[in-house]
């Protein structure tokens, strides 16, 4: 099986930046980086950052924007819709919407690693309306039905 190709496009706003990266042979995320001016990010202050980069990804995958797990921890900064899903068929920018979740601001630099990419399948169903489910041991139980 060969490797898929994701097709990378640097805006103009991306110049002197790296592409998205893996840090180290068994990373599963690319990390990417803002393609902002620096700024200050005050606590529950949300944005959405340039990358300056646009994706052309194969039919079947979608790329998936996840938190930099550092950045989370120790300064509060993570993604409020994470995984944020890049659909293949998107050819527009790619944006990081990013929160502080810190009690203090985040400075944000330019070329900071602020999250990651990981590149998954995407399984395509058919769906059919049916009258009745069919029975499961679990049956309709959902929020902390299984325990603690």
């Amino acid at each position: 099986m060969s490797t898929p190709i994701v097709q990378v496009r640097r805006l103009p706003h991306h110049e002197g930046l790296p592409l998205p990266a893996r840090q180290t042979a068994g990373s599963a995320g690319y990390d990417v980086c803002s393609a902002e001016p620096d700024f200050l990010l005050a606590p529950m202050e949300r944005r959405a950052l340039r990358t300056g980069l646009a994706l052309a990804i194969p039919l079947g995958y979608e790329a998936q924007v996840r938190p930099r797990s550092g950045l989370a921890l120790k300064h509060g900064l993570t993604l409020p819709n994470t995984p944020a899903t890049i659909d293949a068929d998107y050819r527009g920018e790619l944006m990081i919407a990013v929160i502080n979740l810190g009690t203090t601001p985040v400075q944000v630099t330019r070329g900071m690693r602020v999250a990651q990419l990981v590149f998954q399948r995407v399984e395509h169903v058919e769906l059919v309306e049916v009258a009745q489910l069919p029975e499961s041991a679990r049956g309709a139980g959902g929020f902390g039905s299984t325990g603690t």
